[in-house]
């Protein structure tokens, strides 16, 4: 309805070999008719990627009114810094868009939870994941990450494979064995993946209700297809914790550490609902996010040759014939470097977007109570006063300096940061560098690709890729 109203779009992707230079794909800048709101959330609606001009890409703060409703575009470090941490509990708030789209799917859990509900669980969780932890998965990474490499050699050498189906498939398993600490199995990650695929297809980009006077937005329509959606997810996820809880799982698992934590503190009220809303939570936010970025870093070192290069040298350097392990990552320095640049340039939630509890000073800007608070990543990792070059793939950025804080949030920053931040990027670097060691993957050079903002950040239609041997 009224998609007509959108304004047209382009994707760009350029790439100059000889020069070693590459521009990976992203729409062009926003250039509908000024004032025209009504067509920039049509637009918002079908890509909200392709909302921005290039005026936007500025340090600056600045807003709008949409049928009255204030939103205001956050895009200096330093009043992120102010909205994400000095002034937290007021912005804490995750949107109505946000809300809507997940409480089907996740309940109470620690992503879109706030208040006190919030409180209680953060640190749990944030314990659950905690960095120190992180040593004690690497053997699962590594494992899984092999045993997906025995299956594509399988396959045989030029197989055609999608990579965001692969790298889905891969991180479910990874996550389902530290979480659940038993095997989710090929069928059931695909059921997974096929079912946060089809769900993040059937959500609306946009909470028409809370732009006409709504400040909770409207309830999401479920849809008989999105309730098979959710089925689907959920059946899985209660399986794993049936199980676990039959004494079937690892005791060395997240979740078996959750219900010690509950056993000793009764007061967390991590009842079975309660439970299943934060392993949920940590499986979709910890699988999905960790796939997208495999995905992207597969389609960077496919079109720019010269940096998978300088990543295949590393992991020679470092791992020789030996499979890379958790305790070889601080040591691939390039293999970090291209999964930090695959965050700068596709950040796995794209848009931060937080809702003012009451009224507040941005910078020079008032922001009244309710008011729509953006932080795009999306624009922040591409404002060229905070990054050279800002569309070019040059992970070596990474090597030479690091960004200026809060310039660079992939992973959302301030106490609402990702949780699992440390398991995620160790995850990332330790699947690419063991995938890398024994194949090339290369995506069809007429294949074009084109991100697409839902939940998450994706290739539209996945990545089709070949594989060939090492």
């Amino acid at each position: 309805m009224l998609a007509w109203l959108a304004a047209e779009t382009q994707t760009i992707e350029k790439l100059e070999t000889a020069r070693k230079r590459f521009e990976p794909a992203h729409p062009s800048y926003y250039s509908g008719r000024p004032g025209n709101q009504l067509q920039r959330l049509m637009t918002a609606r079908q890509d909200f990627l392709s909302i921005w001009r290039q005026s936007d890409h500025r340090e600056t703060v600045r807003d709008i009114k949409l049928f009255g409703r204030q939103i205001v575009a956050v895009n200096s470090p330093e009043a992120i810094k102010y909205v994400v941490a000095t002034r937290h509990e007021n912005f804490e708030r995750k949107t109505p868009q946000m809300r809507r789209a997940l409480e089907y799917l996740l309940g109470d859990g620690l992503f879109i939870s706030d208040g006190e509900t919030w409180k209680q669980r953060r640190p749990l969780v944030a314990d659950i994941v905690h960095k120190h932890r992180v040593p004690a998965f690497g053997d699962i990474m590594k494992n899984t990450s092999l045993e997906l490499a025995e299956r594509w050699t399988g396959l045989g050498d030029g197989a055609s494979v999608n990579a965001l189906y692969e790298m889905a498939g891969l991180t479910a398993e990874i996550i389902s064995r530290s979480v659940f600490g038993n095997d989710l199995g090929e069928e059931r990650a695909g059921m997974v993946t096929d079912g946060f695929t089809s769900y993040q297809a059937l959500i609306d980009s946009i909470n028409i209700g809370y732009f006409l006077g709504f400040d909770e937005g409207l309830p999401l329509l479920r849809t008989p297809s999105l309730r098979r959606s959710v089925k689907r997810i959920h059946g899985i996820i209660d399986r794993v914790i049936e199980d676990h809880l039959a004494g079937k799982g690892d005791d060395n698992s997240m979740v078996e550490l959750l219900i010690r934590r509950q056993k000793r503190n009764p007061e967390l009220n991590l009842d079975v609902v309660a439970l299943r809303n934060e392993a949920a939570t940590i499986f979709m936010a910890g699988h999905e996010t960790t796939a997208a970025t495999l995905t992207w870093a597969w389609y960077l070192l496919s079109r720019a040759p010269w940096v998978e290069e300088a990543v295949h040298a590393e992991i020679e350097e470092i791992c020789g014939s030996n499979v890379p392990t958790v305790a070889d990552v601080p040591n691939l320095k390039w293999c970090t470097a291209v999964i930090e640049e695959t965050l700068r340039l596709y950040p796995p939630v794209p848009i931060l977007a937080r809702q003012a509890k009451q009224a507040d000073l941005i910078g020079d800007l008032d922001v009244r109570p309710a008011s729509l608070i953006l932080i795009v990543p999306w624009v922040l990792h591409r404002t060229p006063s905070l990054f050279a070059d800002p569309h070019l793939f040059k992970p070596e950025r990474f090597l030479e300096k690091r960004p200026t804080p809060y310039s660079y949030i992939p992973f959302a920053s301030g106490p609402r940061i990702c949780p699992g931040l440390q398991f995620g990027l160790t995850e990332a670097i330790l699947c690419l560098a063991v995938l890398a060691q024994r194949f090339r993957l290369r995506v069809p050079e007429d294949h074009r690709v084109e991100p697409v903002s839902r939940l998450t950040l994706r290739p539209r239609g996945g990545l089709p890729v070949t594989l060939h041997r090492r």
